[in-house]
């Protein structure tokens, strides 16, 4: 296959290092799975990526109390893996011992299970705050998991047979061995494509069905499910995919086109932080009117109060209406989802939560009296002064929510970010990398500001970003080159979600009724834009109660779901 012209492009030869116990080197003969794609292998990368049945190792595992033998195989997924050298993250980095341990998965399957050709492929993405994840599994020797349990989703997998896949990504942070940036965006949508790929190509080979696949992640995490759902075959990522050699590419520039699929079945997203390039706007929007020194931290030393933040946050706030308005989302009565009418509708999700809770049992606190809220080790008594309940009992209901209050409560015991939250570099005074800026930009430059206020505002000479390094403010940047813009698209949800890109036809998201790691405005659009995609069929979606920025707290509802949907067939 030929390849597009990207300077990330490495040797093949480095497709063939022996990674662990790499499967990849195997026969000729193997075939794609997808119904929709060439049935046989069409170039020499994809002989490259041949599955070898027989490279696996044992584990034994307890689920359950019951001894169980897993299968293991540890897989570089692409042809044409980029050597990495390191990880930069918090102030720190650390130096890899495996150069490929970002394009590896691990494949992990119960020896009941191998000959299961129908099974669902539980395909895990990590990611936590959009870092790059190097691949690991939980699935080892003498390792104990309990089906039954609401926050092991490997006990509840392995004992429905499903197939367990630890997928390793890059992202930001994550630098080469030739010193390039080279986790910048698409890069985590694109590995974990390739992944998908390489299931499908070997669909025939191995254990499961590549037509079942379960995509599910957290945080970051679950905002790369989320993209990689929404976004199904679209050929806007074939230039990245060519380079890094995944399966079922060929052609070259204007000529690339795909053999195999790389659309999934279902997406299973916990605290998505996604859409990136609005993040700031919605949170800003959420949040400016509530913001003071009780709920928001100092930067640099100066006081939320005495320094640029009210000022950036309202700026910033003020452009998130435009946004919204544009997407022309419906709500369930066929309204308008606008900035006037979201936060209604976040106040109707707390509703049907609450009633929920109410209905169950939960002892939910009456006006005046105290939530019990726990977060990080430590609980809180809050006081209850926003929910106001009619009736006693199951049959108690929700009479009033005060959500300026709502807001205030969720802040209370944890703080807001400070402004601005997620494009932070290189502005308001923010002396570290954080935020997600260095997912984005040339790799040539650890960030680049990615939103149109930091882009405006950015204050540090000689990092390549903004209209103090470019002379271009943002709307100009955009127009004169594409790299940026092109970042922004292929990673979001929204982008991809009612078009003609083939969506995953069931959706599982959930966000804590108190996470505000982002805003709730942001999960309700991209609620909205799954359930206005004529092409889904199913999408559930809470704001579990008292739960904070977390996931996996409700395997059994959440594997019940995946069940029903399996079973419902494709």
């Amino acid at each position: 296959m030929k390849k597009t012209n990207l300077s990330f492009i490495k040797p093949l030869a480095f497709a063939i290092a022996t990674v662990g116990l790499m499967a990849g080197c195997g026969s000729d003969d193997s075939n794609s799975s997808s119904s929709a794609a060439t049935s046989t292998v069409v170039d020499s990368e994809d002989n490259q990526l041949a599955f070898d049945a027989t490279a696996y190792t044992t584990v034994n595992i307890s689920l359950d109390g019951v001894t169980m033998a897993v299968r293991q195989y540890r897989i570089v997924y692409v042809a044409n893996p980029i050597e990495m050298a390191s990880q930069s993250a918090f102030g720190s980095t650390m130096l890899l011992d495996d150069p490929y341990i970002y394009q590896t998965m691990i494949v992990s399957v119960a020896e009941a299970s191998v000959s299961d050709e129908n099974t669902a492929l539980y395909f895990k993405v990590n990611n936590a705050g959009w870092f790059t994840s190097a691949v690991a599994t939980d699935i080892t020797e003498g390792a104990e998991f309990v089906s039954t349990s609401d926050t092991d989703a490997v006990g509840a997998a392995l004992k429905a047979g499903y197939v367990f896949i630890d997928v390793g990504t890059r992202s930001r942070g994550a630098r080469a061995v030739d010193g390039s940036w080279a986790g910048k965006a698409p890069a985590p949508v694109v590995d974990a494509k390739a992944a998908i790929r390489y299931l499908r190509l070997n669909d025939a080979l191995m254990p499961g069905s590549a037509e079942r696949i379960v995509v599910t992640g957290t945080s970051g995490g679950g905002g790369l499910t989320a993209a990689v759902s929404a976004s199904g075959n679209s050929a806007d990522y074939l230039p990245f995919l060519a380079a890094v050699g995944a399966a079922g590419v060929t052609g070259e520039d204007d000529s690339l086109a795909s053999t195999i699929n790389d659309d999934v079945f279902a997406a299973v997203a916990y605290c998505p932080i996604n859409n990136l390039g609005n993040a700031d706007a919605g949170y800003e929007w959420q949040y400016n009117g509530i913001r003071s020194d009780d709920n928001t931290g100092s930067l640099n030393g100066v006081a939320y109060s005495a320094g640029v933040q009210p000022a950036a946050s309202a700026a910033i706030a003020a452009l998130f209406p435009d946004y919204l308005n544009s997407l022309n989302l419906t709500l369930d009565d066929s309204s308008a989802l606008t900035d006037a009418t979201m936060n209604s509708a976040i106040v109707e999700q707390l509703k049907e939560e609450l009633e929920r809770q109410l209905a169950a049992g939960t002892d939910v606190p009456d006006y005046g009296e105290d939530f019990s809220v726990t977060l990080r080790g430590t609980t809180y008594a809050i006081a209850n002064d926003w929910l106001t309940l009619s009736g006693s009992g199951t049959s108690a209901t929700v009479a009033d929510i005060d959500f300026e209050k709502f807001l205030k409560f969720v802040t209370t015991p944890i703080a807001l970010k400070t402004v601005v939250a997620f494009d932070a570099v290189g502005v308001t005074g923010n002396p570290n990398i954080s935020g997600e800026t260095n997912l984005f930009g040339s790799d040539s430059y650890e960030y680049a500001n990615f939103t149109q206020w930091s882009w405006n505002n950015n204050e540090v000479l000689g990092d390549g970003s903004g209209t103090d390094d470019t002379g271009l403010a943002w709307s100009d940047y955009l127009a004169s080159t594409s790299e940026l813009a092109t970042q922004l698209k292929l990673i979001n949800p929204i982008a991809y979600l009612n078009t003609d890109a083939d969506s995953a036809p069931y959706w599982y998201v959930r966000h804590g009724m108190i996470d505000r790691d982002t805003a709730y405005a942001m999960q309700l659009t991209l609620y909205y834009a799954i359930k206005n995609d004529k092409s889904v069929r199913d999408v559930s979606f809470k704001m579990p109660y008292l739960t904070p920025h977390s996931g996996n707290y409700d395997v059994q509802e959440a594997f019940s779901w995946i069940k029903t949907k399996l079973d419902a067939g494709i």
